[in-house]
């Protein structure tokens, strides 16, 4: 499987976020694993996220750790709690800080979407 071709980046790339709920527990979890987490289950289904959740952390990235994200410094990444439980990091709008509550969303770069958190209406 490519990072294309994986369910949470091929989710993005329609503008969804998706996580891993256990249906043995009902954990929610993010990054991606085999297993979940909490109970060591292997059942694992994909879901949608509501998109919504408060940032965690934050940081402002000045120098950009490849070519492909030099057009982009600065930026800001966030790491951000999802209301149904899991963090998941993404990049923000500029401004953005900690306990903000924030909307996922995704932008185009090169030929894939990354995820973008905005502040809430």
């Amino acid at each position: 499987m490519n990072a294309a071709s994986h369910p949470f980046t091929a989710a993005l790339n329609e503008g969804v976020l998706h996580y891993q709920r256990c249906t043995r527990c009902g954990h929610a979890q993010t990054p991606t694993r085999l297993a979940c987490s909490q109970c060591g289950s292997a059942a694992l289904q994909w879901q949608e996220a509501t998109g919504t959740g408060v940032v965690v952390a934050a940081s402002v990235v000045s120098r950009a750790p490849s070519d492909e994200f030099r057009p982009l410094v600065p930026y800001t990444l966030v790491l951000v709690q999802l209301a149904e439980g899991p963090c998941v990091m993404g990049h923000a709008s500029p401004g953005i800080a900690i306990g903000d509550t924030v909307l996922a969303g995704t932008v185009p770069h090169g030929d894939r979407r990354l995820l973008h958190f905005s502040p809430t209406p």
